[in-house]
């Protein structure tokens, strides 16, 4: 079995901010696979079913962002399961949009949701990080990924999304390291599409 885990905020003054590009993929992998994401447990809502031929659990922490850890830690416990068998789906400033990143462990960088799940369980498990960098200097980042997506970045954000449901088949039936040779590829930013 493998847990999925999308970071965002839950709410529906969230949904399409840069900060939910995890829920957002979790949504569309339950699209995809006609999972219902709606199981109260662990501090998310979750939903069991098959992608790509492997039993997954889907998951949405329902405890705010920079509280992902206590949510995350207690679904590997619930089901115990090992930190190999996470594959966490969340938004990376650092990257521009249309770009994505596969990794099999690192650092949670400035991402408060990821600090609180390193925290938690620390740092070894796979992630999928979607680019939602701005295309200007913009203040405070804080307020940047909480803000309403703009029509032309929701358009790149959907095929943000696609590129990271791709990756997370690819994972599950092919490795995470033809995943980051697949997915992990320099891509030009954005920028026609978001002006």
């Amino acid at each position: 079995m493998r847990l999925i885990v999308g970071l965002g905020n839950p709410g529906p003054e969230y949904e399409w901010t840069p900060h939910n590009m995890g829920f957002l993929a979790v949504d569309a992998l339950a699209e995809r696979t006609g999972i219902r994401v709606r199981r109260p447990e662990g501090k998310s809502l979750t939903g069991h079913g098959e992608l790509a031929g492997h039993e997954v659990v889907l998951a949405k922490p329902q405890t705010m962002m920079n509280l992902s850890g206590v949510a995350v830690r207690m679904l590997l416990e619930r089901y115990s399961l090992a930190l190999a068998d996470l594959i966490m789906l969340v938004d990376e400033v650092q990257l521009p949009w249309g770009m994505i990143r596969v990794n099999e462990s690192g650092s949670a960088g400035t991402h408060n949701g990821m600090k609180s799940v390193v925290r938690a369980i620390g740092p070894d498990f796979i992630r999928v990080r979607m680019g939602v960098g701005p295309e200007k200097v913009w203040g405070d980042l804080a307020d940047y990924v909480l803000c309403t997506m703009r029509r032309a970045e929701r358009e790149v954000a959907e095929q943000v999304i696609g590129d990271c449901v791709a990756a997370v088949e690819t994972i599950l039936t092919e490795g995470v390291g033809k995943a980051m040779s697949r997915f992990n590829r320099r891509v030009p930013p954005a920028e026609e599409i978001l002006q």
